[in-house]
This record gives structure tokens, sequence and C-alpha cells, in this order.
């Protein structure tokens, strides 16, 4: 399957599901290439993720943070180009 290069935001408006979310992201660590962390004064936080994988990967992770309550999750995925291929 092809490999897909994307991004994924998570809102995290319950800091209970913290811990929760840092295991999700964990356990799918092979496929996140970046990572940052935004804590904010009005309760809600916010991680991007920089993610490289299959669609079934990528999409396991976001479901899996998705359905935890009091979190919201939203990606947007590029083709895996490779150096020096033109469209």
């Amino acid at each position: 399957m092809e490999k897909r290069i994307g991004s994924v935001i998570i809102a995290i408006g319950d800091r209970e599901q913290a811990p929760h979310v840092n295991g999700i992201i964990s356990r799918h660590s092979e496929i996140v290439i970046g990572r940052l962390g935004l804590p904010r004064h009005d309760g809600m936080n916010i991680i991007s993720l920089v993610v490289e994988g299959t669609t079934d990967e990528i999409g396991a992770l976001t479901g899996q943070l998705g359905n935890l309550e009091g979190v919201e999750v939203k990606s947007a995925l590029l083709k895996d180009l490779k150096p020096g291929l033109k469209r």
C-alpha cells in the first residue's frame, strides 16, 4: 500500500484524556515523524503531528484518538512524493 505524508491536529478539551492521547500516540510512534504540543491558557491543549504511513496506519491512529471523549481530531494527507519526482 502506498505511503502518505500528513498532518494530524489533536484538540484536547478534557485534560484527563491527555494520558490516553499520549498512550495512543506512543503505540503508533513508528509513523510519527514530528510532534508539537501547544498548551493553551483557556484549557484546550493542541498537539500537532507530522505522520508518514499508509492510510490504514494513519486511520488507526486518528480513529483511536477520535473515539476519546473530549478529544477532536482532524487530518490532511498528501502522496509521499519521492525526491526528484515530478507531477
